[in-house]
């Protein structure tokens, strides 16, 4: 929370909508179902289609918005590419957003 108090005056234009971009990202429930499931671990595409039934072109087309966003990272095993997210602040901003959700909707 201390980002939120470092600037008095407010923060430029130009980040209030860096922001905002960074938010329409979760907008999207594919996408949310592809970093929740890299929050357990390294996985490639065919896990990630197998663990969310979801079609390998729709899972590729989300990993390729993700990476340009620079919210997930991926490395090269063998023949292999691994997708991970690209640090904590990415589960950090899932576990608060789910928390909040669980509190306004109920537990699941």
């Amino acid at each position: 929370m201390a980002a939120l108090k470092k600037e008095k005056k407010g923060y430029s234009e130009k980040t209030l909508f860096q922001l905002a971009d960074l938010f329409k990202i979760f907008g999207d429930s594919t996408r949310i179902k592809i970093l929740f499931a890299l929050t357990s671990g390294e996985k490639n595409v065919g896990e990630l289609v197998d663990a969310l039934a979801i079609t390998q072109p729709a899972v590729s087309q989300q990993l390729r918005v993700l990476k340009l966003n620079g919210l997930i990272k991926n490395r090269r095993e063998g023949k292999s590419i691994l997708y991970s997210l690209d640090d904590d602040h990415v589960e950090k901003i899932l576990s608060i957003g789910m928390e909040h959700t669980l509190e306004k909707n109920g537990k699941e």
